[in-house]
């Protein structure tokens, strides 16, 4: 029991790293950049609030799983902004082999049962094909353009962000899992986009 305990704490301890990692989106009141340890939290209480939005069969208690491991990867990874490098940074495959890497070292620090089971969490969420995994990517897609909208633009304005990018790059994800979710988002996307048709 100790050995098994020595190694939960140690992962625990790990993700505490979480706390330090700076995001490129600011709170919602623009006053500083967000931590991803505030987001993953800031995701799991989306989850709950919004779980009416989530389609048929979809377990909340497994989407909140998902969205508080989602980013642990970021402890080695850092965070990479979706619009960075004209939007093509991150989904690079230079990106996707530096977060398996961390993923192995991050969720190898765990007893081995459990290591594999939030491993294979964190996996279903990075593929987005379960109807847990597209509703917790939907909420993690739609989290940084509420702040962005709160913030005055945010992050949009430093990487000078279109309607048609956050589209493509955002409003496809939120609208696969929470359709509903998206129309309410950007029918309010009028007032930073007023090009938006």
């Amino acid at each position: 029991m100790s050995a098994r305990l020595d190694a939960q704490f140690a992962f625990l301890m790990e993700a505490d790293k979480l706390k330090q990692v700076i995001r490129a989106t600011t709170l919602a009141d623009g006053s500083r950049r967000e931590k991803s340890g505030e987001h993953s939290w800031h995701l799991a209480l989306y989850a709950l609030v919004l779980a009416d939005h989530a389609g048929p069969g979809v377990s909340i208690d497994r989407v909140v799983k998902m969205l508080l491991l989602h980013d642990l990867v970021e402890i080695d990874v850092g965070d990479v902004p979706i619009h960075s490098a004209n939007g093509e940074a991150h989904g690079s495959a230079e990106v996707a082999a530096a977060e398996a890497r961390a993923a192995d070292r991050i969720f190898g620090l765990l007893p081995a049962d459990l290591g594999t089971e939030l491993r294979a969490l964190w996996e279903e969420f990075e593929a987005a094909v379960t109807p847990d995994a597209i509703f917790a990517k939907s909420l993690d897609r739609v989290q940084p353009v509420l702040h962005n909208l709160a913030s005055g633009g945010g992050s949009w304005t430093e990487y000078e962000v279109t309607f048609d990018q956050l589209e493509a790059r955002v409003g496809q994800k939120v609208a696969r899992g929470a359709p509903s979710i998206w129309t309410y988002v950007r029918a309010r996307l009028q007032a930073f986009f007023p090009d938006l048709s």
